[in-house]
């Protein structure tokens, strides 16, 4: 089941009394727990009612008795199990000899009513190299029904624009398509950046002006990064004087130039990765990198597809190294962070 499955169920039926909410995505979770609490707990029990575990430090079977025990505060109840993944055992072991798994089944046969009880397990993503971890943690709590499993997938890009086009609408700011697209993108589709990075661009911006692109550089960190693609492009061009053009505008935004320097060696890695494994689409590039483990989105794909193709192999051979002796120097004492990085884009940009 997905969040929004959940959140429909939730509005039609009655919780069900025990789910698995299973996944990174920290956003839609948040709502998911927020409505559950709504439906399950009138308002005056809320305090009462709720009770909070940490399964690194409370065993399942523990859990399971708390379950089954009557409050005398509360008439209903709901127990959130956060870190369910620490129940998981390390080795292969038998569920004859878990206690705690034992304990959950009997009590999926005879739940105690009026309790809602949630394992979270929100260590794993669904997908990239935590993928096999998050089914093994699906795999041992198997003895929940499918239909009260809830995932919790990454945003996907058109996901994360509407998302954030129906953020900035609740929140009455002033964006236009092209500035909200830059602070999805900058904030890396994170559900949870977006809505973090909205919230200081209310404040930052005021009743009424207009959101800019300057005001998303000036707040939004990762905003920099864009630069420094378009850095790599001129040279990609062979243009050094727009190359230093925007390696001043690195400066003028105020990044660490060690740090956008380790953006242009990823930059060119991935290119060289994309030039000698022959990738042609913005569609493979983008799914090599995630079935790598790499959660690459369209635009910074496109980018890495489009430094692949201005470059021949041996120059981004070569501009790995000069990217290894401009942190060198960096690490001296003697020249300036801008006198090495320029020289860098010198040297790059005449090869």
């Amino acid at each position: 089941m997905l969040p929004g499955d959940f959140v429909r169920a939730l509005a039609s039926a009655p919780p069900e009394p025990v789910y698995l909410f299973l996944g990174a995505e920290p956003y839609r979770r948040k709502v998911c727990r927020a409505k559950l609490i709504e439906r399950a707990l009138p308002e005056a029990e809320r305090a009462s009612g709720l009770t909070r575990h940490d399964m690194d430090s409370v065993p399942l079977a523990e859990i399971i008795d708390d379950a089954r025990s009557l409050s005398l505060f509360s008439p209903r109840r709901v127990i959130w199990a956060a870190s369910a993944e620490a129940a998981v055992p390390r080795g292969r072991t038998a569920k004859t000899d878990d206690p705690g798994l034992a304990a959950l089944e009997d009590y999926l046969r005879s739940p105690s009513p009026s309790v809602v009880l949630v394992f979270e397990a929100a260590r794993y993503a669904l997908e990239g190299e935590d993928k096999k971890k998050a089914e093994r943690v699906r795999k041992y709590y198997s003895a929940i029904p499918e239909a009260q499993v809830v995932e919790f997938p990454p945003y996907k890009p058109h996901e994360a624009q509407r998302l954030a086009q129906e953020l900035a609408r609740r929140a009455g700011l002033k964006i236009g398509r092209t500035e909200l697209t830059t602070l999805v993108e900058a904030a890396g589709y994170d559900a949870l950046r977006i809505e973090l990075e909205i919230e200081k661009l209310v404040l930052y911006a005021g009743p009424g002006r207009e959101v800019t692109a300057e005001d998303i550089a000036s707040l939004v960190p990762a905003a920099k990064v864009s630069t420094v693609f378009e850095l790599v492009e001129a040279l990609g061009r062979g243009d050094r004087r727009a190359a230093l053009e925007m390696l001043d505008s690195v400066v003028r935004e105020g990044a660490y130039l060690p740090l956008a320097l380790s953006f242009l060696e990823t930059q060119i890695r991935r290119a060289l990765v994309v030039k000698e494994m022959r990738l042609r689409t913005v569609k493979q590039v983008e799914s090599f990198f995630r079935d790598a483990g790499a959660r690459i989105w369209y635009r910074p794909a496109e980018q890495i597809l489009k430094t692949a193709q201005s470059f021949g192999a041996e120059q981004l051979k070569a501009a790995v190294a000069q990217i290894h002796e401009a942190d060198r120097l960096l690490r001296d004492a003697n020249p300036g962070d801008r006198t090495v990085v320029e020289h860098f884009v010198l040297r790059l940009g005449k090869d």
